[in-house]
């Protein structure tokens, strides 16, 4: 091990710092350039306890990992309603349907049906609600690991995508909730488009972001069933004919050059559109209207309808089908439809699905495309900083350690990527270095050999990943540079977040933060605001799941 030695070691700030630079941060009074701020970089890190590994370890056992590593249990989803009749059967929903007041229709129809005294074959019957994304379904069954009774994804496509993947997929209802998914504007911003572009299509959208009249963001196409709703429109715009051709998909990087990053969660569009980042995004009319703070924008419904369709499976007993038949005849009783107008359900009633001719097979080559072109060509190089504290010892570690690895399989060989810990002091284990099958050993082995003792100096290592950044930029200056802290506890040694502020805004670096088995957030939040990073809440049961999906939407 040795002492970090920086490439300018005596550079000393001066107390006033210039103005009148580009890429220029303000915050609280202060300004620094990306000049500025590396200059106060180097002065800090001159106070910071930094030592190199210069041996990291290889892990020569390694193996890939399976989908399925990367995969948390499917009990981290919540149960939102218990059946329990004779006959049960598990319904996967999504969040709109099973979540807390007012996108909580489902679970209260569930509680009725339950209380109903219904039966089948002359036993009770009852359903069980578990609240899943539409996407993460499609995933967990894919992968061997999940069989639902009954399947109610956000839109159709969901459904086609099963088919896809080699299940026999019966259809018990087209729809159950109506809904349609769709592009929100800003009314300013609607008014100037509509003068110069029309009615708001999303090929017209595109044309706007691409020529700077607008900013538009959309969600993680994996996971969220809108943003594969859009991401298909999208290509759909770029070639109607062909929809993943070389034309699709030459335009879709050339449009993700400019675009702001893919949204991990639908929260994060309404954070960015409130401090006027972006002024068009994605987001389901049913949500919309129940979102107060979204009223000065104008919602369009885009692509297929969001109708909330059921599907039971071929491996589901006769009875448990017969149950699902009738809660599905429940649902669509006019009191629960009536129920679910008051949820801001069934809107747009004569709005018709787009139909860009693509079928389940093409829903998942989309996914893949947008994989591959989502970062718009350009290299990633990023920085994971471990918080390896005393706090962290045992299976907290342990628990880490194996999400990690598992869901680094979703990083692309084409990134560079390198490995921070840290307590009260900083270690770099593995100095950046592209992601190929040489440096995921040495990643593989050098998270296996973490260890925890200590104290907390959180912004300590945030700055020490930034100057590793910083330093490896200068051979790749288009490259996207991101942190990834992931830590369970507050800082209590070295630096404050307050002093770090300024530097890591004018360097301009995205931190995501993930907190670890950890509720007091605010600080990470503030860490993770400053460039619009998302700040993840997880636990040593979900954390794989958190990470994968964190990867997928950055790496």
């Amino acid at each position: 091990m040795k002492k970090y030695i920086t490439k300018i070691l005596g550079i000393a700030l001066t107390a006033t710092l210039l103005t009148g630079c580009s890429n220029v941060y303000t915050s609280g009074g202060t300004t620094l350039t990306s000049e500025q701020a590396n200059k106060e970089l180097e002065s800090l890190i001159t106070k910071v306890n930094v030592t190199q590994n210069d041996n990291p370890i290889l892990d020569i056992y390694s193996e890939d990992t399976s989908e399925v590593d990367a995969l948390a249990d499917i009990s981290t989803f919540p149960i939102t309603v218990q059946g329990r009749g004779s006959i049960n059967i598990e319904i996967a929903a999504p969040s709109e349907l099973s979540g807390n007041a007012p996108d909580n229709w489902l679970n209260e129809v569930a509680e009725k049906f339950n209380a109903s005294g219904a039966t089948a074959n002359g036993k009770s019957a009852s359903v069980t609600i578990r609240k899943i994304s539409s996407g993460e379904v499609v995933t967990y069954m894919a992968a061997g690991v999940y069989q639902p009774d009954v399947y109610i994804p956000s839109s159709e496509i969901l459904g086609e995508m099963l088919k896809a993947s080699g299940f026999n997929v019966s259809t018990l209802s087209h729809r159950i909730a109506g809904n349609t998914a769709g592009i929100l504007m800003k009314k300013d911003v609607y008014d100037t488009y509509a003068e110069k572009y029309g009615d708001v299509t999303v090929k017209g959208v595109l044309d706007a972001a691409n020529t700077g009249d607008l900013v538009f963001a959309y969600t993680n196409p994996y996971t969220s069933a809108t943003g594969l709703n859009i991401l298909s429109s999208m290509l759909y715009a770029f070639d109607s004919q062909n929809p993943l051709s070389d034309t699709a998909t030459n335009a879709l990087l050339e449009y993700q050059k400019t675009a702001p990053p893919v949204a991990y969660t639908t929260g994060v569009l309404r954070t960015s559109a409130a401090k006027g980042i972006i002024n068009a995004m994605v987001m389901e009319k049913q949500a919309y209207i129940n979102t107060s703070e979204l009223k000065n924008y104008i919602y369009t419904p885009v692509g297929v309808r969001h109708d909330h369709p059921v599907y039971t499976f071929d491996y589901v007993s006769a009875e448990k089908q017969e149950v699902a038949r009738q809660f599905v005849e429940f649902c669509l009783s006019s009191e629960m439809q009536k129920l679910a107008t008051q949820k801001g359900f069934n809107q747009d009633e004569d709005y018709q699905s787009q139909d860009t001719n693509m079928n389940g097979n093409d829903y998942l080559a989309a996914q893949k495309v947008w994989k591959q072109n989502k970062n718009g060509g350009k290299p990633i190089v990023a920085v994971f900083i471990t918080d390896v504290s005393g706090s962290m010892e045992g299976e907290a570690l342990n628990s880490l350690k194996s999400s990690l690895i598992n869901a680094s399989s979703y990083i692309s060989s084409d990134h560079y990527i390198g490995l921070v810990s840290y307590s009260e002091d900083v270690t770099i284990n593995l100095p950046i270095a592209q992601f190929d099958a040489t440096q995921r050993a040495y990643f593989s082995g050098e998270v296996k050999n973490l260890t925890a003792n200590g104290a907390t100096a959180t912004y300590d290592a945030v700055l020490v990943g930034a100057k590793m950044l910083e330093e490896y930029a200068e051979n790749l200056p288009e490259a996207k540079l991101m942190l990834f802290v992931l830590t369970d506890g507050a800082q209590n040694r070295g630096y404050s977040l307050d002093r770090i502020t300024n530097v890591i805004g004018g360097l301009q670096i995205p931190v995501y933060t993930i907190a670890y088995n950890y509720d007091s957030v605010s600080d990470l939040e503030k860490l993770s605001n400053i460039n619009e990073a998302a700040q993840i809440k997880a636990n040593s049961d979900d954390v794989v799941n958190q990470l994968r999906n964190l990867f997928n939407v950055n790496l």
